[in-house]
């Protein structure tokens, strides 16, 4: 199946800087893949390539089977939707205003303006004015945008800015709808705990260069992070660090009656049959590494500046 999304060895240069650096991505229909880095990374040069805002300097980029430039490029632009970090709209429009003028340009029906305002929970302020929306409300605003049309790839940059915690996750169970009815979602974001329940890979940039591409697994797999294991019972302090000959798990105490174990990743599987063969253990809790963990092991990859590249 031809990818949705196709960068072969692209790099991307703006003077001196170097935005992007030889990069490879393929992105498969109906995946969610979230785009992460530290500011000035590579992610939003990423998006401006895919969208062909920019071309790339070396290598190709291929979007939904053909180029993001040239006679593909009409095409492309009803086919995708794209929420930019920073909404801006027409103030003086009201939010039904807004999206039926984007309609108009997407050649969109107009009969879906009222399901997306209702869907994003803007039902009752769609005919008010922009100018008195919310940093929030514009950018659900800019999530019905994007949703004109039930793009097949939606590129969502920091989309969740604004949100409050109960609009978040409506906005992730969206994304979640979408990739179920076969939609690409492309997503940055600093908020990485929102992110991680929601995504099928993630792909660590650091100073334009690809530092870590996966799923959760395979991430953990590489990283061959500690594990952290919670541990309760009727056992003093001492009997909780006594009896370990593996020198490499790290044990302390975190509440009363219980422990936290750092743990190997080859040695879980004897620290728990150790745990369980106490019957003054109460209480076990496995939790494997975050993508937030996985994410700053992989940006300490990240090369010490070099001229000419942007960080």
């Amino acid at each position: 199946m031809t990818p949705v999304i196709d960068f072969q060895h692209v790099t991307k240069h703006h003077g001196d800087l170097t935005r992007i650096d030889a990069l490879d991505l393929s992105v498969s229909q109906g995946e969610v893949l979230a785009l992460l880095g530290h500011n000035g990374a590579g992610k939003t040069t990423t998006m401006h390539l895919i969208l062909g805002l920019i071309a790339p300097d070396k290598g190709s980029v291929s979007v939904l089977g053909g180029a993001p430039a040239g006679p593909h490029a009409e095409t492309l632009r009803r086919r995708l939707g794209y929420l930019p970090e920073n909404v801006s709209f027409y103030e003086q429009l009201s939010g039904r205003e807004v999206l039926v003028y984007f309609a108009r340009l997407k050649r969109v029906a107009r009969t879906q303006v009222d399901e997306l305002l209702e869907r994003v929970g803007l039902s009752i302020a769609a005919d008010r004015r922009v100018k008195t929306y919310s940093k929030g409300m514009r950018q659900r605003l800019g999530l019905a945008q994007a949703l004109l049309g039930e793009p097949q790839l939606l590129l969502l940059d920091e989309p969740t800015t604004g949100l409050d915690p109960a609009a978040t996750r409506d906005f992730y169970e969206t994304v979640r709808d979408l990739r179920d009815r076969g939609c690409t979602v492309l997503l940055s974001s600093h908020v990485l705990p929102g992110v991680e329940p929601y995504i099928d890979r993630a792909l660590i940039l650091g100073g334009g260069r690809r530092l870590a591409m996966g799923s959760m697994a395979e991430l953990r797999a590489e990283a061959q992070l500690p594990l952290i294991i919670h541990a309760r019972g009727r056992l003093e302090e001492d009997a909780w660090r006594h009896g370990w000959d593996d020198p490499r798990i790290q044990v302390s105490t975190h509440q009363e009656h219980g422990v936290t174990f750092s743990v190997p990743v080859d040695a879980k599987l004897a620290v728990l049959r150790h745990l369980t063969a106490d019957s003054r253990v109460e209480d076990i809790e496995l939790l494997p590494p975050t993508l937030e963990h996985l994410y700053t092991h992989f940006s300490a990859r990240r090369a010490p500046e070099e001229p000419g590249v942007l960080s």
